[in-house]
């Protein structure tokens, strides 16, 4: 199977997930082999937790599943980009629809975006 080369990163390599429809960067995670070899034969999105320390099916806890339609690997093979269809319509743990929904305007950051579920409802009060 083709994969990224993991050893070049200590075994972790970038993976930005953008809309297959709208072209949106949704979020950036990190894959190890494992994740790797998972998203390729489920064809939905795994990521490698480094807060956690552990391996992480996108949606598992929130539902908010990426199924993958396409994988691009960079010509360095050190990054790859998912482009996903996004279930629940939100890939960010804070419930908005992309993780940078925060834009950098006069030195301030600023919110751009209304949040698609609560996370406390969905995981729990923090």
């Amino acid at each position: 199977m083709i994969e990224p080369a993991f050893e070049k990163a200590g075994g972790l390599v970038p993976a930005i997930a953008q809309d297959a429809a709208t072209g949106e960067i949704l979020m950036l995670a990190y894959m190890n082999s494992e994740s790797w070899r998972l998203t390729v034969e489920t064809g939905t999105a795994h990521y490698w937790s480094r807060s956690r320390g552990k391996l992480w099916k996108k949606g598992e806890s929130s539902g908010n599943v990426q199924k993958v339609r396409e994988i691009r690997i960079d010509c360095d093979s050190d990054a790859v980009v998912l482009k996903v269809e996004q279930a629940g319509g939100a890939a960010c743990h804070t419930g908005f629809k992309s993780c940078f929904y925060r834009v950098v305007r006069d030195g301030v950051l600023v919110v751009e975006g209304e949040r698609v579920f609560d996370p406390d409802e969905v995981y729990g009060a923090s």
